[in-house]
C-alpha cells in the first residue's frame, strides 16, 4: 500500500511532487538506474528539454517492462547539467505521469557519464 502525504508541519511543495510516500505491506520494489535522453534509435538530442522527455519515457518503459504501472513510481531523482525551464519540466512530468505525483529530488551536476548527456533520471517504484 502506498500513502502519499504532505505533513501540515512542513511547507507546501514548491514544485510538482509530494513530500513523502509511505510504502507498507507486502509488495514489490523496483529500482531503476539513471536513464539518460537516448531514444530507441540511439540518438541523443542536443536540447535538455527533449532529453528530459526521453529520459522520462525510458523510465516508464522500464516500469512497464517490469510489470509495473506509472502510478507505481514513488521516487524520481533528476540530475541536470544545465537548467530546464520549470514550466517545461512540469509539462514533461504531466505528459509522462498525468495527475500522479512522486517524491522528487532535483540535483545540478557539472557533468554526467558522457558530455552529450544533459539529463539523467532515476526512479523507484512500488507495487
Amino acid at each position: 500500500m502506498k500513502q502519499a502525504r504532505n505533513p501540515q508541519t512542513v511547507h507546501e511543495p514548491v514544485g510538482r511532487y509530494v513530500h513523502q510516500i509511505e510504502v507498507s505491506g507486502e509488495g514489490r520494489l523496483l529500482f531503476i538506474s539513471g536513464q539518460v535522453g537516448i531514444d530507441a534509435n540511439g540518438d541523443v538530442p542536443a536540447q535538455a528539454e527533449k532529453q528530459f522527455e526521453i529520459a522520462l519515457r525510458n523510465v516508464l518503459l522500464n516500469v512497464e517492462a517490469a510489470g509495473f504501472e506509472p502510478n507505481d513510481v514513488v521516487k524520481l531523482t533528476t540530475y541536470l547539467v544545465t537548467d530546464i525551464d520549470r514550466a517545461a519540466r512540469r509539462a514533461a512530468l504531466d505528459n509522462a505521469f498525468g495527475d500522479h505525483v512522486t517524491t522528487s529530488t532535483l540535483i545540478y551536476v557539472s557533468r554526467l557519464a558522457a558530455p552529450e548527456y544533459l539529463v539523467e533520471v532515476e526512479a523507484w517504484a512500488s507495487r
